[in-house]
């Protein structure tokens, strides 16, 4: 049986944001030495408010990914920058272990009703 919540599917949906976003910096960080490769990225935010307005309807969609622009480009012509990669990935992180936390909480929340009887 699976019992679903909003606030449930909504930490789903900022769980799967998490791990694009996390997806999209191990992507720009593996073409660092590809000649004219673009750091490629999405809006978080804007993603997430996305997702939260679509549960309403059912239908979810993967980030709109875009190049990231003012990023200063070597003479290769590769924009990526292995130090702003590391530190969006390890925000990506963060914000994927708070969603777990969550969601735990929620979880254990839905339990704790379940089982009040007892």
């Amino acid at each position: 049986m699976r019992i679903e919540t909003k606030l449930g599917e909504q930490l789903s949906r900022y769980l799967d944001l998490s791990a694009s976003e996390a997806k999209v910096s191990a992507f720009n960080m593996a073409n660092v030495d590809t000649p004219g490769f673009r750091a490629r990225g999405f809006d978080f935010e804007a993603e997430i408010a996305k997702a939260f307005e679509t549960i309403e309807n059912g239908r979810s969609h993967p980030p709109r990914v875009h190049d990231v622009e003012g990023l200063i480009s070597r003479p290769d012509g590769n924009n990526v920058s292995v130090d702003r990669e590391s530190m969006k990935l390890a925000v990506a992180q963060l914000k994927f272990r708070t969603g777990i936390s969550l969601l735990r909480l929620e979880n254990q929340r839905m339990m704790d009703a379940i089982h009040a009887d007892r």
